[in-house]
């Protein structure tokens, strides 16, 4: 179950970002191994188990010495780390397309907590929002997540932004899309202005004038996106009342989006 869940080429991946275990000088429990945690916080992200109930005979640790666990690697932005480094990867093999990117946003909830607010299409139940921006083939490069009463348009510039410089077969790291793609959502003039500073070509759907019929011949990569990462249970409602957390779930889900590319 753990070599399943975690490969030997994540398990060397994570590695190289998760922290050097504290040291103990007057003993306790036995330390559960990082790669036997690791793989039951994939488990609770993919299956959707509460932490309870983790089926601790399969894995070693209990449900509650893998959510301390990933409390503690949380807050050391480990799963950050891990999706920039499978990106870096498959930037280095020539298997990201950053000619395009796509900009999507996805109500997941209902629950309160950290960043939650009114769902404007779901009777006002609280709830969050997951905000994504992915290359051309769909593979997601920067994630955010907000209340879901926040405009779409809000989270466009943090999300250019959080696009990691990310390792090219060749030339220098590469730090934002030659294009960007978005619905009449992100129809402002303010928006365009700031993309063209920064020498991104927009191409935005306008208010009143144009289909959305045109925009769906790309709409679709972003939308079977969206669809990976229901896939990964944990996210179709909102569980974990800090924000932190929330976002760690779905940055696990993006990095594992992204690392079954790599075993292709």
């Amino acid at each position: 179950m753990v070599e399943r869940l975690v490969p030997d080429e994540l398990w060397e991946l994570f590695q190289r970002v998760v922290p050097e275990a504290p040291s103990r000088p007057h003993g306790g429990r036995r330390r559960h191994g990082d790669r036997e945690v690791l793989a039951a916080i994939v488990f609770v992200a993919t299956s959707g188990c509460p932490w309870q109930q983790l089926p601790t005979a399969s894995f070693g640790p209990s449900g509650a010495m893998a959510h301390r666990r990933f409390a503690q690697w949380t807050k050391a932005r480990v799963w950050a780390k891990l999706h920039r480094l499978v990106l870096d990867e498959l930037g280095s093999r020539g298997e990201l397309d950053g000619s395009r990117c796509d900009r999507v946003g996805e109500h997941a909830g209902p629950e309160k907590g950290d960043l939650t607010g009114p769902n404007p299409v779901d009777r006002g139940k609280y709830g969050s929002k997951i905000h994504l921006i992915t290359e051309r083939t769909g593979l997601p490069l920067s994630v955010g997540i907000s209340g879901a009463n926040l405009r779409d348009s809000q989270a466009l510039i943090p999300l250019v932004k959080g696009i990691p410089p990310i390792r090219s077969r060749r030339g220098p790291r590469r730090r934002k899309p030659n294009k960007l793609h978005a619905d009449k959502g992100y129809d402002y003039s303010h928006l365009r202005q700031w993309l063209r500073e920064r020498r991104i070509t927009h191409r935005i759907a306008r208010k009143g004038i144009e289909t959305s019929k045109r925009l769906g011949r790309h709409r679709w990569t972003i939308e079977r996106t969206m669809a990976w990462l229901a896939g990964r249970r944990r996210l179709h409602r909102r569980y974990e009342r800090k924000a932190e957390h929330f976002l760690a779930f779905t940055s696990i889900a993006c990095t594992l989006i992204c690392y079954r590319r790599l075993t292709k």
